[in-house]
């Protein structure tokens, strides 16, 4: 089973150990955070809440300057469930929240509202209003308000800390497959499959025109090999050749995410949510001055996808994670 999810505090029942963060992605190093939250968790007999935020702090305090979203909210519940979390908090971010002091939010939030016995954050947590309060002011009222307060160190490896800013770096430069070695899972996107220009289906390689939100993370304009499933049928994990970007051979102005279902011509997805997971780049956008080169390399594109599918592992895909 997944984690329960409340939207408000109004939803929190009982005492708990809590996590509090951003987590977007929900990459190695939150997993390090909410897997010392579990262990605290199990020490004392209490379920692990995980309390994040939705939107991003920064769209609030300095809207139009919020980073990229890594993961959508359903995704990010969905990881923080498989990384050990009995339910999650959504607390939805607004300028009452953006105005809370430190000791207002420690006592409105992690005191009353979630009857906190220990509350579990990494080393660089900020809090409060203007981000006033870091780990020794959290430290200080939690012996106030009756909590043990655990602070997780910042890890990563080879001297690349693990953040959802080096993700966003890397899957923008296209390297998915470096950021999926912070993340710990594959880099994904997802949203409704919506018409696009049909062009793909008249040229041999119908594709699924996914439909990914505004502010969401996507990967540098290429072709990649990834998996493809619908969120209906998680389970069922389908080997893709991924185009991000403007179609230039075809004067194409929108930004688009097109998948091809390998070897599947007839599969209809219209209407519904699906996510696509990348793999591998297999080279980036190419503009060509007519159509039977395209096609020719298209078909170029689905066999390296083929063969770089064939040497990777579909439990990658980050909802096939357990803990």
């Amino acid at each position: 089973m997944g984690a329960q999810v409340w939207n408000s505090l109004g939803e929190a029942t009982g005492p708990a150990v809590v996590c509090v963060g951003t987590f977007d992605g929900v990459h190695r190093g939150h997993r390090v955070v909410v897997a010392t939250g579990r262990e605290q968790a199990d020490l004392r007999g209490l379920p692990l809440v995980v309390l994040t935020f939705d939107p991003h702090p920064m769209a609030v305090v300095r809207p139009g300057r919020e980073p990229a979203a890594v993961a959508t909210v359903r995704h990010r519940i969905e990881l923080l469930g498989h990384a050990g979390a009995d339910a999650v908090l959504v607390l939805p971010f607004d300028a009452s929240v953006a105005a809370m002091s430190p000791a207002h939010f420690v006592q409105g939030v992690l005191e009353q509202g979630l009857q906190a016995r220990a509350v579990v954050v990494g080393e660089d947590f900020r809090f409060g209003h203007r981000a006033a309060g870091d780990v020794d002011e959290l430290l200080r009222l939690g012996v106030e308000a009756g909590f043990e307060v655990v602070a997780v160190a910042a890890v990563g490896h080879d001297s690349v800390r693990w953040s959802s800013t080096e993700v966003r770096r890397r899957v923008a430069d296209g390297d998915v497959a470096a950021a999926a070695e912070v993340l710990g899972h594959l880099f994904e996107v997802e949203g409704p499959v919506v018409p696009g220009d049909r062009r793909g289906r008249t040229l041999g390689y119908p594709t699924a025109n996914v439909g990914v939100g505004a502010g969401m993370l996507v990967p540098a304009d290429g072709v990649y090999a990834g998996y493809l499933r619908r969120l209906d049928d998680p389970l069922h994990v389908m080997p893709t050749a991924v185009s991000v970007g403007t179609n230039p051979t075809f004067e194409g102005a929108e930004r688009r995410v097109e998948a091809y279902v390998l070897d599947v011509d007839d599969l209809d997805l219209y209407g519904a949510t699906v996510a696509v997971s990348f793999v591998s780049q297999l080279r980036g956008q190419m503009r060509f001055d007519a159509v039977e080169p395209l096609v020719e390399q298209m078909a170029r594109d689905v066999a390296h996808t083929r063969e770089v599918l064939t040497a990777s592992d579909p439990s990658a895909v980050s909802s096939l994670h357990s803990r």
